[in-house]
């Protein structure tokens, strides 16, 4: 439905046409991703996803319906922040924090110990200038100073 079918332009300030139009291209967008969304059975997007992906969806599924409701009770003249609606919102991003710093944790490189410790072994020792042009091992000598 366009703006120009159901509402007459004497019926709200000039002023604001341009958002309601803006706003009315973005339910537009929303509507298209849920058909697209709807299309697919939940239970064959699920198979396709790793356990870290399903709660990601669930949560962002979650996260976008109390994000709609709010914006319902904004529309109903309620103010959400005031609504239960509003400590749903923190706890779904507690979650989603949650479930980004473990996708972070299984991002991050693996710790080599051993190859570590003979980088940190082999960056403390200076080679022994006397030795230096029979071997090519460094070997062990003073300590640097650790300043």
């Amino acid at each position: 439905m366009e703006m120009s079918e159901g509402v007459n332009a004497e019926e709200y300030p000039t002023e604001i046409h341009d958002y309601l139009a803006a706003f009315e291209k973005s339910l537009g967008s929303v509507d298209e991703m849920l058909k697209t969304m709807m299309s697919v059975s939940r239970s064959d997007l699920l198979q396709k996803l790793e356990p870290l992906e399903q709660a990601k969806l669930d949560l962002v599924s979650v996260y976008t319906l109390n994000s709609m409701f709010w914006v319902y009770l904004a529309t109903q003249g309620i103010n959400p922040k005031e609504h239960p609606v509003k400590q749903e919102l923190e706890r779904i991003r507690t979650y989603m924090n949650r479930v980004k710093e473990i996708a972070d944790k299984k991002k991050a490189s693996k710790l080599d110990k051993g190859a570590a410790s003979r980088f940190v072994r082999n960056a403390l020792w200076e080679p022994n200038a006397e030795n230096e042009h029979t071997s090519k091992t460094p070997v062990k000598g003073k300590k640097r100073k650790m300043d």
